[in-house]
């Protein structure tokens, strides 16, 4: 038997820690606890962000505040893990520098937190993709909050090195939501810039810098940890600190200047067809049919009347003569759930009596009163108004009166011939927007 052996067999490499760390044991798992904790928060609050591309996008910004906590715990977890083994001394045998080992244990849980929150909002973004009635995708936030929630990571790893106790994992967790939560609630200090979970409202966008300042800030400081912690020459430590200085200046020096609101918040869309045209916003231009065929009924009403509003308008300002106040469609998961309506019949209802405009009149007579809700009743009855009526029919003497004019008031109107009708709409709608008691014509 020949006991030589053949020199040219390449020897089998073994294979990289990072590679053999990233793979294995703890950090995959800490990467899907991230993505299932995120994935119920989402699915729970799906009402409100799935349609809207600008809702989504700030959801799923909003989640840092329990995406961060979480994987600053598993980095401490994961840094304690060779105290639980008791194989520090061991460890510290090994041929490889302090940094590059702490790197290698650190560096997977970082990346698989991170993948989990990126999973987590891609997710979030094909399930707003179906609903989505115009705008885009705004990911623009997504590098910051990226690497910050990788950020947290590595710092977790740090305390869990320095730290000797299990319970540093769930306490690093209530500190880290507790820290990044209550700036939050604050609207008031530069220094609320700097907290990678600040909430941002729809449909307010960063300016192109700040996901790249805030991941510089985020960054700097973990690096800068992690120097300081594990590098032969910690003095190092000072250029990634540094660079979240710098960072973190510009951020608060900056200030509310941070945000903008989104060109396209600012534009209408029209349905001129009908008179009064209707108008939604830009964002919402997919929904914009399904409006006009809630306020059909009407516009239908109302056609050849005069005076009228030149267009019900969605906008967050007092209305002009020429339009008038479009019931809102936002906040989403009120009156639009998924890019459909949930109530066309209150839509309408607010929709009518926007028209008139009226403003809270001190001196206003009950002619006035039993105009409106007569208008009320034959353009949109609110859904409610058989409840009231009943109310105020088992009420007192006075109530059940007034009830009594109301109900003739609404028989006599709708009881008119057409061209009657329109005639006493024009001359009512001619009065809208003031408190002209003289003007409104009798019923």
């Amino acid at each position: 038997m020949s006991l030589v052996t053949d020199r040219r067999t390449p020897l089998a490499r073994a294979p990289h820690p990072l590679r053999a760390e990233a793979l294995r044991g703890f950090p995959p798992f800490a990467g899907a606890a991230v993505l299932l904790t995120l994935g119920v928060l989402l699915a729970g609050s799906a009402a409100r962000w799935q349609g809207g591309w600008a809702e989504t996008a700030t959801q799923t910004h909003t989640t840092v505040l329990i995406a961060a906590p979480l994987a600053a715990a598993a980095g401490c977890w994961q840094g304690g893990r060779e105290r639980r083994r008791r194989t520090e001394e061991l460890w510290g045998t090994a041929v490889r520098g302090r940094l590059a080992r702490f790197l290698a244990s650190a560096l997977p849980v970082a990346l698989w937190t991170a993948a989990g929150y990126l999973a987590a909002a891609g997710l979030a973004m094909l399930a707003t993709w179906p609903y989505a009635q115009g705008d885009r995708p705004h990911p623009e936030l997504l590098p910051g909050d990226t690497v910050a929630v990788a950020a947290a990571a590595l710092l977790g790893h740090v305390v869990g090195r320095a730290v000797p106790t299990r319970l540093a994992a769930p306490l690093l967790a209530i500190a880290g939501y507790v820290g990044l939560g209550v700036p939050s609630m604050s609207h008031s200090g530069s220094a609320r810039h700097l907290n990678p979970a600040f909430p941002v409202l729809a449909p307010d966008a960063p300016v192109w810098w700040q996901p790249v300042s805030m991941a510089v800030w985020t960054a700097g400081l973990a690096f800068a940890a992690v120097l300081a912690y594990a590098a032969r020459r910690r003095v190092t430590a000072l250029l990634p600190l540094a660079a979240a200085v710098a960072a973190g200046a510009v951020l608060t020096q900056t200030g509310d200047g941070l945000w903008h609101e989104a060109p396209l918040a600012r534009r209408q869309v029209c349905d001129t067809s009908t008179t009064p045209a209707v108008c939604v916003n830009a964002r919402y231009a997919g929904m914009l049919p399904q409006v006009v065929d809630a306020l059909s009924g009407i516009t239908g009403k109302l056609k050849g009347v005069r005076n009228l509003p030149v267009r019900w308008e969605e906008h967050d300002h007092e209305s002009h003569d020429a339009e008038a106040q479009l019931p809102n469609l936002t906040p989403l998961g009120w009156s639009v759930v998924r890019g459909r309506l949930t109530d066309p019949q209150e839509l309408a209802s607010e929709a009518a009596w926007a028209l008139e405009r009226r403003p809270d009149c001190l001196h206003s007579t009950k002619r006035m009163r039993w105009a409106d809700d007569a208008v009320q009743a034959y353009l949109a009855p609110t859904p409610g108004q058989e409840t009231f009526d009943d109310i105020d029919a088992r009420g007192d003497a006075a109530h059940r009166a007034d009830l009594r004019k109301r109900l003739a008031a609404r028989a006599e109107l709708a009881g008119m011939g057409q061209e009657e009708r329109r005639d006493w709409l024009s001359a009512y709608f001619a009065t809208a927007g003031t408190c002209d008691v003289k003007g409104v014509p009798a019923l």
